[in-house]
């Protein structure tokens, strides 16, 4: 779940003037490697937003946890009674073909590296360090000893191999001191479609699945405007966003992450971080000082009232919108 950065409702966005000029996002892998998507060839400019829906007849937080746990308890419409106006859907525009980096914190020290196909190990300016094919393991011994970064690129359609389980994209491995930091290059909507699955069973409702998928997104792009490390924009674990690779990815998670691709929650033409919890109890005892968390436990239910994603976001996120990204001309 994502439990980043504590700050206030209005606030809990990146401040930036989207409206007024380009904004280059994350930007540039710090290799040279050419890459399936180079960020430093995507400017987003002013977002397209949608108008923001009126405020909704919900109070706060505390209601709706009262909500949840009236209908937990079979006390009345529970949630029902707290729908919010649906949030108008942004004009459909080219989806962008962003990369974002994600810092595999949890890995042990011991690395099985390979691909489910032909791999490249390269320097950072591109040389062919070692090469093999699947079921090799990858070495980081002979030239690749003492290199101060590498890249494990996998052959087109292949997937990458981290201790057997498999990962989209390709692999930086960042030698810091003693320790070797790895990061996963890829494409930000399949990103996005991993996380899904991590935070949220897939069986649950498409709606509920979408709506995860809106958050998820606007949370990551957020932090790709404001990265905490010249490495990476985003950790791996619930510190950020759950993050396990292809594991967690499957034709509901893709269809949820297909169906909302570019879609961020804005404010005033800022990117909203938004944050959201297991359900409204966690959701209210870790964030009830921001105002505005998705209970993930709540939107399935409302989901499965017949309430759709942009309804959903609309109950926990008053008073934002939906925009989506788009490419700009500088």
């Amino acid at each position: 779940m994502a439990t980043a950065p504590r700050i206030p409702l209005k606030s809990l966005l990146i401040g930036l003037p989207l409206g007024l000029g380009a904004l280059a996002i994350g930007f540039a892998a710090e290799g040279l490697i050419p890459g399936p998507t180079t960020l430093s060839a995507a400017m987003v400019s002013a977002l397209q937003e949608a108008p923001p829906a009126g405020r909704s007849v919900r109070g706060n937080a505390r209601e709706d946890l009262q909500g949840v746990a009236a209908q937990r308890l079979g006390q009345g419409a529970g949630l029902a009674k707290l729908a919010a106006p649906e949030l108008a859907l942004p004009q459909a525009g080219p989806a962008l073909n962003l990369e974002i980096r994600i810092a595999l914190l949890d890995l042990p020290k011991n690395l099985q590296l390979g691909s489910s196909g032909g791999w490249w190990l390269r320097s950072r300016d591109g040389r062919v360090l070692n090469q093999g094919g699947p079921g090799q393991s990858v070495s980081l011994a002979g030239t690749a000893l003492g290199q101060p970064e590498l890249w494990l690129e996998p052959a087109r359609e292949q997937t990458l191999l981290i201790n057997g389980q498999a990962y989209a994209g390709r692999l930086r491995l960042v030698q810091q001191g003693a320790s070797l930091l790895v990061i996963n290059h890829l494409p930000l909507e399949d990103y996005i479609a991993s996380v899904v699955g991590s935070e949220m069973p897939s069986s649950w409702n498409l709606e509920a699945l979408k709506a995860q998928a809106v958050a998820a997104r606007s949370y990551a792009v957020a932090h790709m405007a404001r990265p905490p490390s010249q490495h990476w924009h985003l950790g791996n674990t619930t510190r950020w966003q759950a993050y396990r690779g292809l594991d967690t990815v499957n034709g509901r998670t893709r269809t949820a992450t297909a169906t909302t691709a570019g879609l961020i929650l804005s404010y005033q033409g800022g990117i909203v971080e938004s944050l959201y919890a297991a359900n409204s109890q966690i959701s209210w005892e870790a964030h009830r000082n921001l105002g505005a968390s998705m209970s993930q436990e709540g939107a399935n239910s409302l989901a499965n009232q017949g309430q759709s994603y942009p309804q959903i976001l609309g109950h926990y996120y008053q008073g934002a919108s939906l925009a989506r990204l788009k490419t700009g001309a500088g």
